[in-house]
């Protein structure tokens, strides 16, 4: 049940009436988290959760947009309004985001924005692993794997935010100059089902597909499925990102998924700088979390760190 604007804003007073009491120093941080249909962001969410509550210091109110941005707009609204002491935001799409962001800055309220990007520098720090780099990674694992040459279908992730846009065009350079083609692609807004569907049409026009590329370990999954509803899964390999422990990695060791690229959530990372920031410490304005690739030959030893400098060549 979702509590009315004016109760949780009585409880945070009540928290900070108690900490004057106390004398104990007491922050309240805002989380903005623009849908929790994804594992990923669930997974994003317990991060948050699991740091923060390390802390006692920390309070941290959580807000699902349910992948509506002027909800999440609304969130944010909210968040500045009730002058909480920090903002994390995973935006939804970079463009409707930026002027809620770049108020609560203004307005003296620093603000983590994580994984996805607004536009503009009106925010104290960024921290999301490099999707372009990471698509780039897998654009040349993919070429690799197939001899440079090959029919790929791309199951996108929502284009009109940031990691879906660089997790395409980094793979497009990725596969650049090689005889991989991409046969079908479409945009599956990140969710399984959709890439399932997506799939199914895809399976529909081509007889022959070699690979699935998917934004992510969902999508990649629903691809699977589709395929192997009609018995062509053994036919082509699927490649995700995320490479959660429960899902992505779970896959690799199912040997559903060939290959699945990590995107850290940066939870406890976004933790870690806010406290740095509200103890009145400088963090990086960027900070870019490092990435894995998990296949079935390294998966037991933990992964493989990508070469971020030779994928940004």
């Amino acid at each position: 049940m979702k509590l009315p604007s004016r109760i949780v804003l009585l409880a945070w007073f009540l928290i900070f009436a108690l900490a004057s009491l106390t004398g104990q120093q007491k922050w309240v941080i805002g989380m903005s988290q623009c849908n929790l249909g994804e594992p990923w962001r669930v997974q994003m969410n317990a991060d948050i959760r699991k740091a923060a509550a390390e802390n006692p210091a920390l309070t941290v109110i959580f807000k699902d947009a349910q992948n509506d941005t002027l909800k999440q707009r609304a969130h944010v609204e909210e968040f500045v309004n009730a002058r909480v002491n920090l903002l994390i935001i995973s935006p939804k799409e970079a463009a409707p985001l930026t002027a809620p962001v770049a108020d609560a800055f203004r307005k003296g309220i620093p603000v983590v924005v994580l994984d996805r990007r607004v536009l503009g520098n009106e925010y104290t720090c960024f921290i999301g692993a490099d999707n372009k780099r990471i698509g780039q990674a897998a654009g040349r694992w993919i070429a690799a794997k197939l001899g440079d040459r090959g029919q790929v279908v791309e199951l996108k992730g929502l284009m009109t935010s940031t990691p879906g846009q660089d997790r395409h065009s980094g793979f497009v350079e990725g596969i650049r100059g090689t005889g991989i083609e991409v046969i079908f692609e479409a945009d599956m807004k990140w969710l399984e089902p959709n890439a399932r569907k997506e799939m199914e049409s895809a399976l529909a026009v081509h007889k022959k597909i070699d690979l699935v590329y998917a934004h992510n370990d969902p999508g990649a999954h629903g691809a699977y499925l589709a395929a192997k509803a009609v018995g062509r899964d053994k036919e082509m390999l699927f490649v995700g990102i995320d490479a959660l422990p429960q899902e992505g990695q779970m896959y690799v060791r199912q040997g559903i998924v060939a290959a699945s690229f990590e995107y850290p959530t940066g939870g406890r990372e976004a933790v870690d700088s806010a406290v740095r920031i509200l103890g009145g410490k400088r963090v990086p304005k960027e900070v870019t979390l490092p990435s894995r690739v998990f296949t079935s030959e390294n998966i037991d030893k933990g992964g493989e760190w990508l070469d971020i400098k030779a994928a940004g060549k």
